[in-house]
């Protein structure tokens, strides 16, 4: 293993693809005139975030052996991710995705990853445990225990990441819940699935409905709680318009909304991801960490793209800064 992997800060695995997104906003997909291109898929785009707040992060995902799999490795590169463990696969189109911007809160998704997508090829036998255990933070999720090869991979990285890292601290080893149904057979596979991976990790994050999915509460607090009762030791539950809860066996913290004008949504629970990675690399307090993710969020929530609209350090203390949280 290269001593670039041994220096990732957030080592993320699972979805990628390029994002069609319409250069108008209130438009139906069939009437927009224009659209821009970027990066997208949701462990991707949480490694761009958290390049964004310069930590150095990777990402192990696959791609189609295309032109837009040569797009993904371009800008990643460009975002400074590392894309060494980006690998394509043979007869798979790299996947796109269009979505229709209605603010503030109607953001419709469609997702073209047929005949299969190819990040849910990774497979077992060809990850670098090596740079799994090394990271400081390793980000799995939920979609890539959606179906196989992925699936049984997902589960062995978690496997052999372990209880610690390279330097012996307390591994960070995050499930992001990104609960998509159109990816499962059934709600019930999706939380059987989730339950295993749930015992592997150590921070858990999703909104209430993927909650819902993973451990049957819909509730904030019984969410919470019900998801460290699964092994996690931080459980962050993200309630849109309400902020965000976190709970942890020291007790529960929230973050209010923050005040600001909503263009697209799509994009900021992987910044809100990206920028919680980046407070627990620092040490922040469980309050300080997720009002600042929170903040990031928020930021990605006024833009129009996800991975052209992460924020630096510098955007995210501003908005902390000059806005007040909504009691």
């Amino acid at each position: 293993m290269g001593s670039e992997a041994a220096r990732l800060d957030v080592l993320t695995m699972g979805r990628v693809g390029v994002d069609i997104y319409p250069l108008q906003a209130g438009v139906a997909l069939e009437d927009v005139a224009t659209f821009g291109k970027y990066l997208g898929g949701s462990a991707t785009n949480v490694a761009v975030a958290a390049a964004r707040l310069s930590r150095s992060a990777a990402v192990i995902t696959r791609t189609g052996n295309d032109p837009f799999g040569r797009f993904v490795h371009h800008a990643l590169k460009g975002y400074g991710v590392s894309d060494q463990f980006v690998t394509g696969v043979p007869g798979l189109p790299t996947p796109v995705t269009f979505c229709e911007i209605f603010p503030p809160d109607d953001f419709p998704i469609y997702f073209y990853r047929y005949p299969k997508a190819p990040d849910l090829e990774i497979r077992a036998e060809e990850l670098d445990y090596d740079a799994i255990r090394a990271a400081r933070v390793f980000w799995v999720t939920a979609t890539g225990l959606s179906a196989e090869p992925s699936r049984s991979a997902t589960l062995a990285a978690l496997e052999a990441r372990g209880p610690s890292g390279a330097s012996g601290h307390r591994a960070i080893t995050v499930l992001d819940l990104d609960y998509r149904p159109m990816f499962w057979a059934s709600r019930e596979a999706a939380r059987e699935a989730v339950g295993a991976a749930l015992a592997l990790v150590t921070v858990a994050v999703g909104n209430l409905d993927e909650c819902d999915m993973a451990v049957g509460e819909s509730d904030p607090w019984p969410a919470g709680r019900a998801l460290l009762d699964r092994g996690p030791g931080l459980a962050v539950v993200k309630q849109g318009p309400r902020g965000v809860l976190a709970v942890t066996s020291a007790g529960v913290v929230e973050s209010p909304p923050f005040s600001i004008e909503i263009l697209n949504g799509l994009g900021a629970g992987d910044a809100f991801g990206g920028a919680l990675c980046h407070g627990l690399l620092a040490g922040w307090d469980t309050a300080v960490a997720i009002r600042f993710a929170n903040a990031a969020g928020a930021l990605v929530a006024s833009r129009l793209a996800c991975s052209d609209a992460m924020p630096a350090a510098g955007e995210v203390a501003a908005l902390l800064a000059r806005t007040s949280d909504v009691p």
